[in-house]
């Protein structure tokens, strides 16, 4: 029961922390599976047109080095220096397939997907043109990396174990994050087991290495930029990079990073507040800890449509939901700046 208060909390401050328009549509309210499909429905509208040859301009844009506007950013890459096989940075202009070039990149391999993505040309369209799939990448690295699959390491990038590859303690969160893009946008044709190694997350198909490297290594500038940046050119987000929480939510697994403030709302100060009865129909009382007393309420409903709210007294700290139509809600109590939201039942 108390994880499915936590989700559900979890939920409702997707809508009251204002997330990206682009999400206005989706319901939120959602957990696992469920929210996967309804997120694979929002981002499976994309542009039909947008091709393999439209991927090299778009880098220009897309894969823009934050740091130097007249560079790319090199996924794999970690130091530039005279061996430009590692170089983390390349000029925009050195576009090609010859050595201390750049070229595209497939994060999830082209023959790792069932079936495979097959070759590909500039008028390839498609999953095999996917702009979410695609980072630029010194063309040596590329070969290197080959159609290795992703697996546990640590430090630069490189082969691991027996003939896999770990993108490098920089990467490792870009390539979990569009691998859950990959898996949520084209199901079972890009199972993360296809192209990583390791357990899976429960009774789910999500990589528990992928879960890791979205907690531990957080969404970068690049990957801000990145974005917005592909949505105009190609019409839909990486939800994962909005925010890595979402794959929390979806496949459970460590907490990733909370960029909409969904997770851990309970905070400290209030967290000793409690409230009964639940179920309630006409008062709900508040009893305050010896250290935190709770100043104000909002019921909001599932949806994040705000109900009710108001001032509670110090003496005599109560709610009247007589009102309220019978349902389950979402109370939040707020004590300065700090708040705590717990589901409630209304008979």
């Amino acid at each position: 029961m108390k994880k499915i208060v936590v989700l559900v909390a979890i939920c409702l401050s997707y809508i009251v922390n204002a997330q990206q328009p682009y999400y206005d549509n989706v319901d939120l309210t959602l957990t696992g599976q469920d929210l996967y499909f309804e997120l694979q429905q929002k981002i499976n509208i994309a542009s039909n047109s947008y091709n393999y040859g439209d991927v090299r301009d778009t880098f220009l844009i897309t894969e823009e080095n934050p740091d130097n506007t007249n560079d790319v950013l090199l996924i794999y890459g970690f130091q530039d220096n005279s061996d430009c096989t590692t170089d983390r940075s390349r000029d925009k202009g050195a576009f090609g397939g010859s050595n201390c070039e750049y070229n595209r990149e497939h994060v999830f391999s082209r023959s790792n997907a069932n079936p495979e993505m097959g070759n590909v040309s500039n008028s390839t369209t498609g999953i095999g043109a996917d702009p979410h799939n695609l980072r630029s990448s010194d063309q040596q690295m590329n070969n290197n990396r080959g159609s290795k699959k992703f697996a546990s390491g640590s430090g630069n990038a490189g082969n691991v174990g027996s003939g896999n590859w770990y993108p490098g303690d920089e990467w490792k969160g870009d390539v979990a994050r569009m691998m859950m893009y990959m898996y949520t946008r084209y199901g079972d044709r890009c199972l993360p087991s296809l192209n990583g190694t390791g357990a899976t997350q429960g009774s789910t198909d999500m990589l528990q290495i992928y879960l890791q490297w979205n907690a531990d290594d957080p969404v970068s500038e690049y990957e801000d930029q990145r974005n917005p940046r592909t949505e105009i050119e190609y019409g839909n987000r990486n939800p994962f990079i909005d925010n890595p929480a979402l794959a929390t939510v979806i496949w459970g697994g460590p907490q990733a990073e909370d960029r909409w403030g969904i997770l851990g709302v309970t905070t400290s100060a209030l967290d000793t507040i409690t409230f009964y009865p639940n179920p309630a129909s006409e008062i709900i009382y508040v009893q305050n800890s010896s250290s935190t007393i709770a100043e104000h309420y909002v019921i909001y409903s599932v949806t994040g449509k705000k109900v009710s709210e108001g001032t509670l007294l110090e003496n005599q700290p109560s709610i009247d939901v007589s009102s309220v139509t019978s349902g389950l809600y979402l109370l939040e109590l707020r004590s300065g700046s700090n708040s705590v939201t717990k589901k409630i039942t209304i008979q």
